[in-house]
């Protein structure tokens, strides 16, 4: 049995980009850990929260059910605060994850792949897949954690625009603009077939509801399009060859 850890930014972050490796990865007998930095304090706020909770609390407790659908075996928060999109001023509040000290955060995930004996590392791109800070500072605390444990395997995961973009075509849905700095397509040297996990892929989705909504882009897909957007998830392995799963 190998360990996967896979470092994420927000709840609901790993379901969309890791859910099916993650899922694969428990099914074929490894261990998998969740860590993520921060509990999602400055998500959108939804009408059904009880009185007196608080946002991240119910992310919190979402992010527990979707690790369940998920098979993972231990989750843990960082305890950075979000940092919001970039520019915002929660930026630079006091305890965001965009102003912590890389070193420092980087000692705190390093603990936890070491307590684990962790086989393989799932982080973003640099670019962290659309530009938020957050994700950028999972890129940069992730590979540090990974040098000072000496995890042998560091996945980026990557959002592959161009599949979005079909299915939002597919969709009927207006293609947004395309982002600038975004890491290359033809960066991606591992892609993992997911497509027998997508059901519980999206389960885990659903398991996010507070920025989940069934509305969503996500959960408004029919089966066929949602496939065309989640049924690979990709990777960069920087100074390996071409592969088609995680090496564990």
């Amino acid at each position: 049995m190998a360990t996967l850890v896979t470092f994420h930014a927000h709840p609901d972050d790993e379901c969309i980009v890791t859910g099916g490796v993650m899922r694969k990865a428990f099914e074929e007998g490894h261990r998998v850990v969740l860590v993520v930095a921060t509990r999602g304090e400055a998500g959108e706020i939804p009408d059904f929260l009880e009185e007196g909770e608080e946002l991240w609390q119910r992310r919190v407790v979402e992010t527990h059910a979707a690790a369940d659908l998920l098979g993972v075996a231990r989750v843990e928060f960082l305890g950075y605060l979000d940092s919001g999109m970039m520019g915002d001023e929660l930026n630079s509040q006091p305890g965001s994850f965009w102003t912590a000290d890389v070193e420092e955060a980087a000692r705190k995930l390093a603990a936890i792949l070491e307590e684990e004996d962790a086989s393989a590392l799932t982080i973003y791109d640099s670019f962290g897949g659309y530009g938020h800070p957050d994700h950028i500072q999972v890129h940069r605390v992730g590979k540090r954690a990974a040098e000072i444990a000496g995890t042998p395997a560091v996945y980026q995961a990557m959002v592959k625009e161009s599949e979005f973009r079909e299915a939002m075509r597919l969709a009927g849905m207006e293609e947004p603009p395309e982002m600038e700095g975004a890491v290359p397509e033809s960066e991606i040297n591992v892609g993992v077939d997911v497509t027998k996990y997508l059901d519980v892929k999206r389960a885990a989705m659903r398991a996010h509801a507070s920025q989940i909504p069934e509305q969503s882009f996500f959960l408004a897909l029919d089966d066929e399009t949602f496939a065309v957007a989640f049924s690979t998830e990709w990777f960069i392995r920087e100074g390996h060859g071409p592969a088609s799963t995680l090496d564990l």
